[in-house]
């Protein structure tokens, strides 16, 4: 699969890249956790500086650095329902993705991923033969895993819950033939640019991704990569883009088994009726990803 993905974007200056340190983003992915986890509840500024040990003024530069927007503005995202507002183009905005390719308005920026997939005698044999990189990074979203091979990111996962462990068992089970080597230092710079991709950042050169998957999965997932920044759309039109209109339940399941979050975005699928629901990891994640995304396209 050589599958590629254009954003929609406004481009962001670039003082709000001033985040130079990826350690820098713990406390915006910890301040992001609790703007989700209370949206209800509408926390303040000083409440949320509060729960990540800033001053309001210090924290408010921090949040902005790190997300591209401010922590009223995600919180306002939050609380608008912005998927449900994106739902309306639905089919629209996906088939406008599609048929924009390369070229398009100067709203489209560079090419930003490209994707190899396995050979299916590859994807047979688990991993075997390859040697895949990890480490835990702090993201403006929370911690993440990242692992790559070398040819490319093969996992991203967020890895706030259930300790670190759980998500390397995870990560080994879906490449149990591999070998796993700990390798922040080899990690950092493709989380980096991971990072600017899920905020919408103008990226240097490419970031390759190398995934595994079933023929029917790399089409889901060649679909997905094509969902511009900040929309969402439904099972049922990635169904009938891959030429498959029945096959709602098989597309989902083929969403859920992604295993390179936010790069490969399944949380722009949600359902119909615009309830936001089944996410590998978490429907409150999900939410967060999706208010950040609609927060910074309207920046």
């Amino acid at each position: 699969m050589n599958a590629t993905l254009t954003n929609m974007t406004r481009m962001i200056p670039a003082k709000a890249h001033s985040v130079t340190r990826l350690d820098g983003y713990a406390p915006v992915g910890r301040a992001i956790d609790f703007l989700t986890a209370h949206a209800d509840e509408k926390p303040t500024l000083e409440e949320t500086a509060a729960h990540v040990g800033l001053s309001p003024a210090h924290f408010q530069r921090v949040f902005k650095a790190g997300a591209g927007v401010s922590p009223k503005r995600f919180l306002q995202y939050l609380a608008a329902q912005e998927a449900k507002r994106a739902m309306a183009d639905g089919e629209d905005v996906l088939s406008a993705s599609y048929s924009a390719g390369l070229s398009g308005s100067s709203r489209l920026h560079d090419l930003f991923l490209a994707s190899e997939a396995m050979t299916p005698g590859e994807y047979r044999r688990k991993g075997e033969g390859l040697s895949i990189r990890y480490g835990f990074v702090e993201g403006p979203l929370g911690r993440v895993l990242i692992a790559a091979t070398d040819k490319g990111v093969c996992w991203m996962s967020f890895a706030e819950d259930g300790g670190d462990d759980l998500h390397l068992s995870e990560m080994r089970h879906d490449w149990s033939a591999a070998e796993f080597i700990e390798d922040r230092e080899f990690v950092e710079p493709l989380a980096a640019r991971a990072f600017d991709f899920a905020l919408n950042r103008k990226a240097g050169q490419p970031l390759r991704l190398h995934v595994r998957g079933t023929n029917f999965q790399l089409k889901v997932w060649e679909a997905l990569l094509k969902i511009p920044y900040g929309a969402c759309v439904t099972y049922g039109d990635i169904a009938k883009e891959i030429g498959a209109p029945r096959a709602n339940r098989a597309v989902g399941s083929a969403v859920g088994a992604n295993l390179i979050s936010v790069l490969i975005p399944c949380h722009r699928v949600i359902l119909s009726s615009g309830i936001i629901h089944n996410y590998r990891w978490g429907v409150a994640r999900k939410k967060a990803v999706l208010a950040m995304e609609c927060a910074v396209s309207a920046a």
